[in-house]
């Protein structure tokens, strides 16, 4: 029997990410001098159709940029990694996502997030996977507003795809839309904070950083290494262990390949990986 190959459809975030170095953080009135301004590229939905494009899945990303150079710049970049464009849409009048992030010398960051075109996603656009079904993977971070992402998730999987949700950054989630999720991923501080509501998912994968993960019975040992950078980690892991279950692999056999996306990602500073060669 032939297994379909799916698809990763990501429905999620984006943004230009600015940061800022500098010996400590302001106090409230206060100017304090930093270094080069660095520009980097952000938003865990685009980590995480990167991630999937890289594991080898077909990669979409649907959501939104500012008709600014921000935005024509990422969504450029965004093809080049494999992942197909053809769903985003460029919205006038509108600014690309930002978040700027200063970070002082002990390493301690503060982040402030406009969340620009990525605000401006709606139900509208669910239509934007309407043709996907069966074998395919409909995954979503929660930076998006959160009535939409429920709404994608239930007609996700009214069409037979696979729903998987990242509870980042941490949000309530409806019973309903949690038991829709095959898996629901979280972090044990976003795992802690669901039993915390009292709500349960029925196929919850849990990433226990140098502990490796777990879902269910299934557990894969974290890879030991020395990180230079740990930003964008975990959605390398969502982003690959989508693909490789859209590809047909087990559980164990996906949070394995997502394991090593994830030891991969700490070898690079920031979240996501040098364009590669034109």
């Amino acid at each position: 029997m032939t297994v379909r190959v799916g698809s990763v459809v990501v429905f999620g975030s984006l943004s230009q990410d600015l940061h800022l170095d500098m010996p400590r953080h302001p106090r409230s009135g206060e100017t304090v001098m930093s270094g080069d301004i660095e520009y980097r590229f952000g938003g865990k939905g685009a980590n995480q159709a990167i991630a999937a494009a890289a594991a080898g899945a077909a990669s979409v990303f649907i959501g939104k940029v500012g008709d600014d150079p921000h935005g024509h710049e990422y969504v450029d970049r965004l093809g080049r990694f494999g992942v197909d464009t053809s769903e985003m849409e460029i919205v006038a009048g509108a600014p690309t996502g930002t978040a700027i992030i200063y970070v002082d010398e002990g390493g301690e960051n503060m982040i402030v997030v406009a969340p620009g075109t990525n605000f401006r996603n709606g139900q509208d656009d669910l239509a934007r996977f309407a043709s996907y079904g069966p074998g395919d993977v409909l995954l979503m971070p929660l930076e998006l507003p959160l009535d939409v992402v429920a709404a994608a998730a239930r007609q996700a999987a009214a069409q037979g795809m696979r729903v998987i949700i990242n509870l980042a950054p941490y949000a309530e989630m409806p019973a309903d839309v949690l038991a829709l999720c095959d898996p629901v991923i979280a972090n044990e501080h976003e795992a802690q904070l669901l039993g915390e509501s009292g709500a349960q998912a029925g196929s919850l994968l849990v990433t226990l950083g140098a502990d490796g993960s777990q879902w269910g019975e299934d557990r894969v040992d974290a890879i030991s290494l020395e990180p230079v950078d740990t930003t964008g980690a975990g959605d390398a892991y969502c982003g690959t262990l989508a693909a490789r279950l859209a590809l047909g692999d087990t559980a164990e056999q996906a949070m394995t390949a997502a394991s090593r996306a994830a030891a991969d990602c700490v070898l690079h500073v920031g979240a996501q990986p040098d364009l590669p060669p034109a």
